[in-house]
């Protein structure tokens, strides 16, 4: 069982869209899935969920202690430990551990124990590894094979305590100016992350508890929502495109910068996906992935060349994480 994260501190490049469909096309290849939605914004629950389930969660006159919030609550309010991971049954094979607006309470409870960790403070590790513990054990009940974490476009405590929990991460990029800027703050802060956890976990005082490893191995990138004409990028993205692979083997792999500048040919590229257009708000109403759309749903005529190509496309990036995914060592 692996545990992936899809992060970028750059919004909107389509990150939660792109989690959403990857979590569909590996249950549609056979592999048990979890979603565990652990941005404030809690977008891939609201892809998920329809309005009615969404009211139930979140509204406290249901009491439905469906979302998350319900697991850590016991740690904010300092009464305790974690509480078992609510999850909701999507399919038989998907599985999703819906995401709070009120997570973002959970915050300021993170950066302070992060700090009280080097005094090896057991209740500090109880609350940092909280959201490895949940998904770890609602995963494992569930039979799951992976683990995908949705995070928020920011370097927070929230965010880093969810990708040390991470045995990989996904970086979703456009070909812009703000994604390359992205990929440069993104390296360093991982690895300051990875090591800083490193000295933490050593200090851990009670051995019986299951502390993540923090490895946050970079198994690349993504490019998403390019403008596309002849199976090429258009000019006015080439300027950025050209610049990812340096950029990303630079500053998130460590490595030197010889690399073609063509990112068709990086190794670190694990796809290029298109902006499928009016296909996903039809998807959206039909609340069902782009390449699960049907003639009754209204993909007929040139919409349904293009709901095939989508389920190419995505089962061809699916099938390339889980090559790199089985084949990634610890940082």
């Amino acid at each position: 069982m692996k545990t992936l994260a899809f992060f970028n501190n750059k919004g909107g490049v389509g990150k939660t869209t792109l989690i959403y469909h990857l979590a569909w096309m590996f249950a549609d290849m056979g592999r048990k899935v979890l979603v565990a939605d652990l941005d404030p914004q809690a977008n891939v629950t609201s892809m998920f969920l329809s309005e009615s389930e969404l009211e139930k969660l979140w509204d406290p006159d249901f009491d439905s202690k469906k979302s998350i919030m319900a697991s850590i609550s016991p740690l904010i309010r300092g009464l305790g430990d974690i509480g078992p991971a609510p999850v909701q049954s999507i399919t038989s094979r998907l599985r999703l551990i819906p995401g709070d607006l009120n997570l973002s309470s959970f915050e300021s409870k993170l950066s302070e124990s992060w700090i009280k960790c080097l005094d090896r403070d057991e209740a500090a590790f109880r609350v940092t590894s909280a959201f490895h513990r949940l998904t770890r054990t609602a995963a494992a009940d569930f039979g799951a094979d992976i683990i995908l974490i949705d995070v928020g476009p920011n370097f927070g405590a929230i965010n880093r305590s969810a990708l040390i929990s991470a045995d990989a991460v996904v970086v979703p990029l456009a070909p812009d100016l703000f994604s390359i800027q992205g990929l440069r703050n993104l390296g360093p802060t991982l690895r300051r992350w990875r090591e800083e956890w490193g000295e933490r976990r050593l200090k851990n005082p009670e051995p019986s508890l299951d502390l993540p490893v923090g490895s946050m191995t970079p198994l690349g990138y993504v490019v998403l929502q390019f403008g596309i004409r002849d199976s090429r990028p258009v000019k006015a993205y080439d300027k950025w495109s050209q610049r990812i692979p340096e950029t990303f083997n630079t500053s998130v792999i460590g490595g030197t910068n010889q690399l073609p500048l063509d990112y068709g040919l990086d190794e670190h590229c694990l796809g290029l996906l298109k902006h499928y257009r009016s296909l996903m708000p039809m998807a959206m109403e039909a609340r069902k992935p782009i390449f699960h759309l049907k003639a009754a749903d209204g993909a007929i005529g040139a919409h349904n060349a293009s709901v095939k190509d989508c389920e190419s496309d995505f089962r061809f990036l699916a099938e390339a994480i889980l090559e790199k995914l089985q084949a990634a060592k610890p940082v």
